[in-house]
């Protein structure tokens, strides 16, 4: 299972390896009010893929934190106190008859 976890790795790699080979090409990035980025095909993907990840994380970060201070004030309450886990013993059964 390992050597082919490796394989795969492999293969993807090596399929991101042809398409940056294979889009050496210059492309243009038009911004606003005339200005434009050029640079070859891979680092445009590759900044896209970047940008896209900062915004995703920054998107997540006001959620992080209020789950952060959740889990403090969790760990600061004091326990629960203990409960018996299941029902009182019953006593000794006295005989009948006496």
């Amino acid at each position: 299972m390992k050597y082919l976890s490796w394989l795969l790795k492999a293969a993807i790699f090596f399929a991101l390896f042809a398409f940056a080979l294979n889009n050496q090409q210059e492309a243009a990035v038009h911004f606003f009010f005339g200005a434009q980025w050029r640079a070859p095909m891979v680092l445009v993907v590759l900044a896209a893929f970047a940008i896209g990840l900062g915004v995703g994380a920054l998107g997540m970060v006001p959620r992080w934190l209020k789950h952060r201070a959740a889990a403090r004030r969790a760990s600061q309450l004091p326990p629960p106190p203990a409960t018996p886990a299941g029902p009182p013993a019953a006593g000794p059964a006295a005989p009948h008859g006496l």
